[in-house]
């Protein structure tokens, strides 16, 4: 874990799971290798995604596709800050809405909110929002992801 004590515990295991499980996921490293964790406190994640050409659809848009692994990728974050999990179960229900667009160059901040964590299933909530001047802009995206978490809770040490 990072060393760096001003980062709560949350913040330092999202980072540990970005940069150890990330990896492994092929379309994860593909679109998020340049993602930073700014911010991470119980339920609740922050980070920022300098978009490239591979974000892009034919219209040199944010994809829908890309958006949607977004938010399936940023409820399990979520999902993790509850109880430091490594592992944030199954996806049951992903829905997103388009609002606006998002261009090559510009950066977005997305932001992962875990609503309910239960002994079976998790309810998140993502937002996305286009950076503009450093700061948090108008929304480009939002979406719900529901998972399966059962059997992904820490183990209890016997």
């Amino acid at each position: 874990m990072d060393a760096d004590t001003s980062k709560t515990a949350e913040h330092a295991h999202i980072e540990h799971l970005v940069k150890t499980k990330l990896p492994g996921s092929p379309i994860y490293a593909f679109l998020l290798s340049d993602v930073v964790i700014t911010s991470a406190s119980k339920g609740h994640v922050v980070a920022r995604l300098p978009l490239s050409h591979n974000h892009m659809n034919s219209m040199q848009s944010l994809h829908g596709s890309v958006s949607a692994t977004i938010v399936d990728w940023m409820g399990g974050m979520a999902i993790a800050t509850h109880d430091l999990r490594a592992g944030s179960g199954v996806s049951v229900d992903i829905h997103v809405s388009y609002q606006s667009g998002a261009k090559v160059g510009e950066e977005i901040e997305i932001e992962g909110i875990a609503e309910k964590v239960g002994g079976s299933l998790a309810f998140t909530k993502i937002n996305v929002f286009k950076v503009e001047g450093g700061k948090r802009g108008r929304i480009v995206i939002t979406g719900t992801h529901t998972k399966f978490v059962k059997g992904s809770e820490p183990q209890k040490a016997s």
